[in-house]
């Protein structure tokens, strides 16, 4: 089964869905450089076994383009998610999200945690250390201007397309990267630049929320790239306070994980989704956060 059409978020905003499949519930939320045709691999593979929805962040064609900054924020994101489950009548969903998306996973989780029957977290954290989250936010604006600029906008979308965490699928997979390439430089421009400047550039360090980590009881997967540099410290904040999260590297590459290397991240997900349907993912047992008792004469008891 297959279908496709609209949904109405709170404030009015059309959201474009497709569904395919039966079976647990599965919603991917999408990166900044991409839509829901990123995760074409993922719903062929995960359709077989998931009711798995896809859909376009606000801002992404053929998803409505407010031209308001007031219409974009983190939260809203997070409400749109809500939006797509009511509209669906899915009470409780397994919830993956790439980069942009991941943030909206982690906070869905939080905030709405009797709705998440887990969340994946794919190179969540980006611009969490302190110290770069203002060069981040005066980066990502510079390149939200350029890239809504019909003078420097083929450039700057050529530019982030080769950046130090996008070579690695580039070098790897030239064809899937020229596909990822031409689709990012094909988004709305006006879209790419309420997004990147009031919901990549205003989210908060993921630094910022031990305490609400460490109260989380979601399932929680989180995944990067070894050469996702700026994502690697928060993986392991998140690992290291929340309960109820694995974390898994892969090797040798960069921020486009599910594009890079698709059979990998479809089979760590996979065991990670299978684990909680058939209930045998459980909080971390607290010994194992004891590395002061490490060789107490209790240890292993």
């Amino acid at each position: 089964m297959s279908k496709s059409g609209y949904i109405a978020a709170q404030d009015g905003t059309k959201l474009y869905y497709e569904e395919t499949g039966s079976g647990a519930p599965l919603v991917f939320c999408h990166e900044f450089a991409g839509d829901y045709r990123s995760w074409e691999s993922q719903v062929r593979y995960f359709s077989r076994r998931f009711r798995v929805i896809t859909y376009n962040a606000r801002g992404y064609i053929p998803s409505d383009v407010p031209g308001s900054p007031d219409s974009y924020s983190m939260d809203i994101a997070v409400s749109d998610l809500v939006s797509v489950l009511d509209h669906l009548g899915i009470e409780k969903a397994h919830v993956c999200g790439f980069s942009m998306g991941s943030f909206t996973a982690l906070f869905f989780a939080m905030h709405h945690a009797h709705r998440a029957r887990s969340a994946t977290l794919v190179g969540c954290g980006y611009g969490a250390e302190k110290g770069w989250d203002e060069i981040h936010k005066r980066n990502f604006f510079e390149m939200a201007d350029a890239l809504e600029d019909p003078l420097r906008a083929d450039d700057a979308s050529a530019r982030y397309s080769r950046g130090a965490t996008r070579v690695q699928f580039m070098l790897k997979d030239p064809r899937g990267w020229k596909e990822f390439a031409d689709q990012f430089a094909a988004l709305s421009t006006k879209g790419r630049a309420m997004n990147l400047k009031h919901v990549v550039a205003a989210r908060p360090s993921i630094l910022d929320f031990e305490a609400e980590f460490k109260d989380m009881n979601v399932p929680v997967l989180i995944m990067t790239g070894d050469e996702d540099e700026q994502t690697l410290m928060p993986g392991v904040f998140m690992k290291k306070h929340i309960p109820t999260a694995g974390l898994c590297v892969l090797p040798r590459i960069g921020h486009s994980l599910n594009l890079e290397e698709p059979a990998l991240f479809n089979q760590m997900l996979y065991d990670f989704l299978s684990d909680i349907e058939m209930g045998s993912w459980e909080p971390r047992d607290p010994r194992s956060m004891q590395t002061d008792k490490y060789l107490s004469p209790d240890d292993g008891d």
